[in-house]
């Protein structure tokens, strides 16, 4: 006769199920959720303590999450992302990509999937995903398919891949040994990969084609159109565009580029071209030309006064009011490189206007107006300067640019942590906090920025999660749940016996921890085969794939949370995608088990 679970296991289990519906509802902000659950925690067991515990063990229970490793993994896991992006390291795998989403959005994020799955499955997954969850930041950026219908997809990949060996995961390695411990013999390390192979195979059309359709376009809207602004690009004498004609040259730039007064025969160097675009045009123009939209001699000068200073190079965006002294004066009359130090890289005037001659001199410059809007690069102090001596009115917005100089660094940096974790040469936790640190002490990432990198919102959703884990296994509701279970699969067939493990494994893995799900899971799981005369090798991948199939819940694994904030999701979008394919991936399994082991 099965015992009544004790108060503290259902309290365990009520304020679980009441996090989950208070999720699922998102009525109420995540963070708020997630506080109200450490607080109902810390004040529940400070009044009513676990058994053998004291009031305040209680509120260590609660608070531990906020200095568990992996939360401190996560963050450090943010900062590193933070200083690909922030250094333009990424950018050449980006364009790489960019060219593949271009010729067919599907066929990009097919590729991608598949490059997921195979990267993670010889490569921890956490470090797999950080790899490439910036590069689908940036290429959303850049118009491909947006981030928040790519990114759950990768995610759930990344995770297929890593279950298919037993060095994919750290809860495989956990799972393996503590069916060692039971007694059972070592599995190698591809030891049941052709298992997961098909199940991948099973759930790639549905990661490619519906889970994206599931998930809605939570980038954020442009409130207006961006602005363009017109410019003189100079040819750089090292183009490799030199001598090539100006239709040539067209297809190879950004659909936002226009050529104005467009010259006669092949570009020349030093030639100056009138073209207009936004701003991440013409930064792409610049590269492919190999140019510059400011005169070399300003550009250079600000560079190294950023290096000198150890400032980040901005631009932002002016507005010339009517009190300006630049008002009909044109960028080679006005003095302004000479004066502040400054570059002007674009004007933005109306397009409208833009074709009444008078706005023109003699050289085809054009004349500056009240309301035009200066694309203005610098150093802070000196774009301040500019703007208060000249009557402009600074817009919100400001951007830094990248630190390109740094990319290679902090590509290294990045490769040390994913290397050494991935060979299990240092905890993914010590690796990526060495990588964090480094990043900022070479000046990859700025103390002063650090707060860009992180998500409040994940802090303490991981807290609570964490908070949730350890109460769920401490108050003994884990382990009645698997011995309720294992009542109910007498008389099932084997099929259904593994689905169940499975369905159960993976419950806990989305509401507790995998290595919660693994330590309850795999002694039951050996228990079971044992009692119903079952080989116990599936039994236990069962609950080793359980431990894998976390996509129902963003609690539910470290890498769900990494991309909570820069996907925009909702804990519902984990729910509608995670779901079926939490079902798919079980029947799945099963079956493939069952007709592996012969059962």
């Amino acid at each position: 006769m099965l015992a009544l679970p004790s108060f503290h296991a259902m309290a365990a289990m009520v304020v679980t199920v009441a996090m989950f519906i208070a999720f699922a509802r998102g009525r109420m902000p995540i963070e708020i959720i997630s506080l109200l659950t450490i607080a109902v925690i810390a004040v529940g067991l400070y009044f009513f303590p676990l058994e053998g515990t004291r009031p305040t063990d209680g509120l260590i229970l609660a608070f531990a999450g906020f200095g568990h490793y992996a939360l401190i993994t996560i963050c450090a896991l943010m900062i590193m992302g933070r200083g690909l992006v922030v250094t333009g390291a990424l950018e050449p795998a980006a364009r790489i990509l960019e060219r593949v989403f271009k010729i067919n959005l599907q066929l990009g994020l097919l590729v991608s999937l598949l490059l997921a799955m195979t990267l993670s499955m010889a490569v921890n997954d956490t470090p797999v995903l950080v790899l490439l969850m910036p590069i689908f930041v940036a290429l959303a950026a850049r118009g491909a398919m947006p981030a928040s219908k790519t990114l759950i997809p990768l995610n759930a990949a990344v995770l297929i891949g890593g279950m298919a060996t037993t060095i994919g995961t750290s809860t495989n390695i956990l799972v393996v040994s503590i069916a060692v411990d039971l007694g059972m013999p070592q599995m190698s390390v591809f030891h049941y990969t052709p298992i997961v192979l098909v199940a991948a195979l099973v759930a790639l059309p549905y990661l490619w084609l519906v889970m994206p359709r599931l998930l809605g376009d939570n980038s954020v809207t442009q409130k207006s159109v961006k602005r363009r602004f017109h410019t003189r690009l100079r040819i750089g004498p090292e183009s490799a565009l030199v001598g090539e004609e100006i239709a040539a040259i067209v297809p190879r730039l950004s659909d936002d580029i226009l050529f104005h007064d467009q010259p006669g025969g092949p570009l020349q160097p030093q030639q100056r071209l009138h073209i207009s675009g936004t701003h991440e045009a013409l930064e792409d123009a610049v590269r492919v030309l190999k140019g510059q939209l400011a005169p070399s001699w300003v550009v250079d000068r600000i560079r190294r006064e950023s290096a000198a200073k150890g400032q980040d190079i901005t631009v932002v965006e002016m507005t010339v009011t009517a009190d300006s002294r630049l008002i009909n004066r044109t960028l080679p009359t006005s003095g302004i490189a000479d004066l502040y130090g400054v570059a002007i890289l674009g004007i933005h005037r109306p397009e409208r206007l833009m074709g009444e001659r008078d706005q023109y001199s003699e050289g085809g410059d054009l004349r500056i107006s009240e309301g035009d809007v200066l694309l203005v690069m610098g150093l802070p102090e000196s774009l301040q300067e500019f703007a208060d001596a000249d009557s402009l009115l600074m817009l919100e917005g400001a951007r830094e640019l990248p630190r390109k100089s740094k990319a290679v660094l902090s590509a290294a940096i990045m490769f040390f942590s994913v290397f050494t974790a991935s060979i299990g040469l240092f905890p993914i936790a010590i690796s990526a906090l060495a990588g964090s640190i480094l990043m900022f002490v070479t000046g990859c990432v700025k103390f002063d920025r650090v707060g860009r990198a992180l998500s409040g919102k994940v802090i303490v959703l991981v807290a609570a999660s964490i908070a949730i884990g350890r109460i769920i296994d401490d108050s003994g509701a884990a382990a009645w749940l698997g011995e309720t279970m294992s009542l109910g699969l007498q008389h099932l067939p084997a099929a259904a016996v593994l689905a169940a493990i499975m369905l159960f494994v993976t419950l806990l893995t989305n509401f507790a921890s995998n290595a919660t799900a693994a330590t309850v899971g795999t002694p039951i799981a050996f228990n079971i085969a044992n009692q119903l005369g079952l080989p116990p090798e599936p039994l236990i991948l069962a609950v080793l794939f359980g431990c894998n199939l976390c996509y129902a819940t963003p609690i539910a694994y470290q890498t769900n949370m990494l991309i909570m904030s820069e996907g925009s999701y909702q804990f519902k979008d984990y729910i509608r995608t995670g779901v079926p394919l939490v079902l798919l991936m079980v029947a799945t399994l099963s079956i493939l088990l069952v007709k592996t082991y012969g059962m």
